[in-house]
């Protein structure tokens, strides 16, 4: 995982600052399940992968701590619905 990537947890947010801006997520959590709400990359970063690069982060962080993800988001549940390899053994039931 990057360095870059973080958590902060009173904010209910994850967050992948860039040179030009940041991707971030929104979650809840229902015990070992994060129910992503919300994902968004700053208007400079669209289109240039730095979504995607944000999912791959935030699906090594949930396998590396035993998480599983509930993608709420339809970003999220876009990129986990084309990313099936990558991301299949944290994804969260009721997807």
């Amino acid at each position: 995982m990057s360095s870059f990537f973080r958590h902060e947890p009173e904010n209910g947010r994850f967050v992948l600052p860039m040179d030009e801006g940041r991707v971030f997520a929104d979650y809840t959590r229902e015990t070992d399940t994060l129910l992503i709400t919300h994902v968004e990359a700053d208007p400079k970063l669209r289109g240039t992968g730095a979504a995607d690069r944000f999912m791959r982060e935030l699906v090594g962080h949930a396998r590396q701590e035993g998480l599983k993800l509930r993608p709420l988001c339809s970003y999220a549940a876009a990129w986990m619905t084309r990313h099936p390899d990558e991301s299949k053994d944290v994804l969260g039931t009721g997807f």
